[in-house]
């Protein structure tokens, strides 16, 4: 028995140190997790005792768990746009058919424009775009992701403002206040459309909307073509409550054919943010505006790509940044449960439980930093002290085979 305890030792330290050569060798591997060893008693045998208590001889050591170690790593900026670290928890989701897992995001574009990780599988995520917002759709089933360098991209006409304004509530009756807002047609052509407010007394402002003439098909050079006039009311803290006449809501303003060929359109003015709260306030501070939103882009040739903090795709359309597509991310309740296939790659068992899947920064999975990758998450002086401890074990459990032999062989030459 004394063999066959020592020789289980053997083993399971074996295992370590193969665990540990394994760790070592992927030092420098991208988004590499550790893995970590942990040993179990064998049944241990039980014989009659004197005492209370039963007398039990142990017969060796198994290796109990082999699990992956799913620590943050470092990050390293490279400077390549396709390049993405994960910061928290999270995986991101490659290949077509058959899906599998992987925190390393040196990513690239093929040939044929398709995001793909460093063995060439497709990296998925969603690329359908709200044709009024301009947000990702991120509902369904991710998809590979293509971008193909150097198209052209068709330009998509404003059909959506949104304006964050105060009107001085300290103005006189009769005072003007203009911001400009500027917009794209069918065709790609920019024009500037005005918002004038008018104060008529405390609380109310009248608004207008204007095009220059010479935009407008028919217009008159030089002057100026108004598309939408209104009220607005405000309460006694400064806050929007009426447009109109009526309740807060959007004011939709139909847009001319343009003096170019462009068609015109419907363009809905947001007045309200997701809180339901209006976007113009009537305060005691000079009339400003604090910032402008609109979608809508221009015709333009692909000529870079960047991804955010939140997976979101951003390519450059003559000199305008526009969101492409949303990298994918997927979290599940136990990722130890998770196999290695290799290439930083995991597949999904039932061990690990049911995926998570949606964007960076939703539903407990991390964030994302652009232009870099995630270190392993090797501690190299950790390593090496398991090392030793396991060589010492290995030792040990060797030198109580030598031990045995020595005894076996006295009991024989007992007998002679």
């Amino acid at each position: 028995m004394s063999f066959s305890a020592a020789l289980t030792g053997l083993a399971a330290n074996q295992q370590k140190l193969a665990v540990i050569g394994n760790n070592l060798a992927n030092i420098n591997t991208v988004a590499f997790k550790a893995s970590d060893v942990r040993f179990g008693d064998l049944l241990s045998q039980t014989s009659a005792s004197s005492g209370n208590n039963p007398a039990q001889v142990g017969i060796g050591v198994t290796t109990g768990t082999i699990t992956s170690t799913f620590t943050q790593g470092g990050i390293d900026s490279t400077g390549v746009n396709t390049h993405v670290a994960i910061q928290g928890n999270g995986f991101f989701i490659v290949g077509a058919e058959t899906q599998s897992y992987t925190r390393a995001g040196d990513f690239a574009f093929n040939a044929e424009g398709q995001l793909v990780n460093s063995d060439g599988f497709p990296v998925l995520g969603y690329t359908q775009i709200n044709a009024v917002t301009g947000d990702v759709i991120t509902t369904g089933q991710p998809q590979p992701i293509v971008v193909s360098p150097g198209t052209l991209r068709q330009p998509v006409a404003t059909n959506l403002i949104k304006t964050v304004v105060n009107l001085d509530s300290g103005a006189q009756v009769g005072d003007v206040f203009a911001s400009p807002v500027r917009l794209y047609d069918s065709l790609g052509a920019t024009h500037t459309a005005t918002v004038t407010y008018t104060k008529n007394g405390n609380g109310a402002w009248a608004y207008a909307i204007t095009l220059p003439g010479e935009d407008v098909a028919g217009g008159a050079a030089g002057a100026q073509v108004q598309v939408a006039a209104g009220n607005l009311a405000f309460d006694a803290q400064g806050n929007l409550v009426q447009v109109n006449g009526a309740a807060l809501a959007d004011v939709v303003v139909a847009l001319p054919a343009w003096a170019n060929g462009a068609a015109g359109g419907n363009l809905t003015w947001d007045l309200v943010n997701d809180a339901g709260v209006g976007t113009i306030n009537g305060f005691r501070a000079p009339s400003s505006t604090a910032s402008t939103m609109r979608n809508g882009s221009p015709a333009g040739t692909l000529t870079n790509v960047t991804i955010n903090r939140y997976g979101e795709i951003e390519a450059s359309f003559g000199g305008e940044a526009v969101v492409v597509g949303q990298l994918a991310m997927v979290t599940v309740n136990n990722p130890q449960g998770l196999v290695k296939v290799g290439g930083n790659l995991y597949v999904l068992t039932e061990a690990a439980g049911e995926p998570n899947i949606g964007v960076a920064g939703e539903g407990g999975r991390g964030t994302l930093t652009g232009s870099a990758l995630e270190r392993s998450n090797i501690d190299i002086a950790r390593e090496f002290t398991q090392m030793i401890l396991a060589q010492r074990g290995y030792q040990a459990n060797s030198k109580s085979i030598t031990v045995a032999d020595e005894l076996f062989m006295d009991a024989i030459n007992l007998k002679r």
